[in-house]
């Protein structure tokens, strides 16, 4: 590694002389990244540490982020970014209202503010694996409109993109997780550490923004998600996000606060809503539709949630409350059939990368010492309705003894109610490694989703008598006579926070909120 690090530095070296006219500042050793490695103001480079994988990150700061296409500074450049991997921005700077392309990883570095106006497109380039990381510290300002949305999309011609074309949006802050302050390192590959003590931090304003075709994979197994939420604090305003087509989680919090309304998870490929790390932050409205053949060789859930990788009874748990949440699975839709053989990407969709398509798995997945709670939702048509998953950690003694709370959810078209264990699909009584204890009875977890309140199943989803209001490709608002209409209640959530709605689900007869903004054919929009 001493040879290694000499070899690097010598190259640094010879480096600095061509980039001398560059007006740089040396990377903070303590905004969050793995950078930090001393040297003099004027040297644009700087090298810090290894990310613990035997790589040696270096990046370059600047104090301003347009470029021309051939990387030089153009203050009216339609590039963000020079083309280098790993560009640190330091400063303040609004993009004006535009069209760009995004190249490389750009870090918004502790103390610094970018501001993106409404309306605006920014399409991130494959080749450089781009991706948009708002360290602890760093805010973005992206306000949104109905009418003018935000789009960060594939930088690929219409009717050729696919998942995973670029990096995706990745927001960090200094709010709690249970590893610690600045103690975890942001998944996917990025150099960012996230953590802290303040539950109230601001990370900026995140609202009327759509994420198409992230979840570009670094290496195998390490995709950044579309929208990925490093211990975000509750100062952040975040509302009406669309993600769709992600390589990986459509959205993934590890720890934090932040509260989040409107979210749409649209034919991603692993989960919808990923929870670790002692998120405590507060979900209402939220839909996520399945395309019948994307799935992650993971097995994709709608709901993964986790107190920890190693499910230890490490604090703050993850404590995530949702409400009026309406997942659609693949099952009933396009001949579905939850194998490999059919589950290819269709068309369009199949692998662009080292992801790995696989199968479906459930509705909810709560596991490793897992809180999570969710009231007044909707789960249609997948292989597993619920797994209270026993494998690592205490989250099955957690629901005996009525610390997870899933209340008033309606399940319907499930193929079976709940299985007991990771990758097991019988409805069979059996330990958390899928041991089978009793081939009579049902499973633990069917058992429990039915004893909790308000609680139902229904074997077809035409019971639900739900419609596609906005050509959505798939039904999921109610018709004037659907049973999930009247059927809220919010005696056991009375949170202010939480909008009473008289539905269950994220959307009554009359509802709206994506209206204007969202788009479900991304492949084949002009940008």
């Amino acid at each position: 590694m001493k040879a290694n690090r000499f070899m690097i530095y010598a190259f640094s070296a010879m480096m600095l002389g061509s980039l001398a006219a560059c007006s740089d500042s040396n990377d903070d050793p303590d905004n969050g990244g793995n950078g930090g490695g001393g040297g003099n103001e004027d040297k644009p480079y700087v090298w810090g540490e290894d990310n613990g994988d035997g790589n040696f990150f270096s990046a370059k700061s600047v104090d301003h982020l347009l470029f021309n296409e051939a990387g030089k500074e153009d203050a009216n450049g339609k590039v963000i970014g020079n083309g280098e991997q790993n560009l640190v921005f330091k400063g303040t700077q609004t993009l004006a209202k535009g069209t760009y392309t995004l190249k490389g990883w750009i870090y918004v570095a502790k103390g610094s503010v970018l501001t993106i106006e409404a309306g605006t497109v920014i399409k991130g380039d494959r080749a450089t694996q781009a991706a948009l990381i708002i360290e602890p510290g760093g805010k973005a300002i992206m306000q949104g409109t109905k009418d003018a949305p935000i789009v960060l999309t594939s930088g690929e011609p219409k009717g050729q993109r696919k998942p995973g074309d670029w990096g995706g949006l990745i927001i960090c802050g200094n709010a709690k997780n249970n590893n610690g302050v600045l103690a975890q390192q942001i998944e996917g590959g990025p150099r960012t550490k996230h953590g802290g003590n303040d539950d109230n931090d601001n990370s900026g304003v995140y609202s009327y923004v759509r994420v198409e075709f992230a979840g570009y994979p670094f290496k195998a197994d390490q995709e950044i998600n579309g929208i990925t939420f490093g211990s975000v604090g509750k100062g952040t305003k975040v509302d009406h996000l669309q993600v769709s087509y992600s390589s990986d989680d459509s959205y993934e919090w590890f720890g934090g606060s932040v509260d989040c309304k409107y979210l749409v998870a649209y034919k991603g490929w692993d989960d919808d809503f990923d929870t670790d790390n002692g998120f405590s932050g507060r979900v209402q409205y939220g839909l996520a539709v399945r395309d019948p053949k994307i799935a992650d060789q993971s097995q994709s859930n709608g709901f993964e949630s986790d107190n920890n990788a190693d499910g230890s009874m490490a604090a703050p748990y993850t404590t995530a409350t949702f409400s009026n949440i309406t997942f659609v699975g693949p099952n009933g839709r396009d001949n579905f059939v939850n194998t490999t053989d059919y589950i290819n990407g269709g068309d369009y969709f199949n692998p662009n990368s080292t992801a790995r398509l696989g199968k479906f798995q459930a509705a909810m997945q709560i596991r490793r010492s897992s809180h999570l709670a969710c009231f007044n939702s909707v789960a249609i048509g997948f292989p597993i309705g619920l797994i209270v998953d026993g494998e690592k950690g205490n989250t099955v003694e957690f629901a005996k003894a009525g610390d997870l709370k899933l209340q008033n959810i309606y399940f319907a078209g499930m193929d079976v109610i709940g299985t007991d264990a990771n990758k097991k699909y019988e409805d069979v009584l059996a330990d958390g490694k899928g041991n089978v204890i009793d081939a009579n009875q049902v499973s633990y977890s069917h058992t429990f989703f039915l004893a909790q309140k308000g609680n139902k199943n229904f074997d077809s989803a035409s019971e639900l008598k739900l419609k596609d209001g906005r050509k959505v490709g798939a039904n999921y608002m109610p018709d004037a006579d659907s049973p999930v209409l009247g059927a809220a209640a919010w005696d056991v959530l009375t949170d202010s926070y939480f909008e009473h709605t008289d539905y269950i689900g994220a959307f009554g007869t009359d509802d709206n909120w994506l209206e204007g903004w969202t788009n479900f054919d991304p492949n084949n929009t002009d940008y």
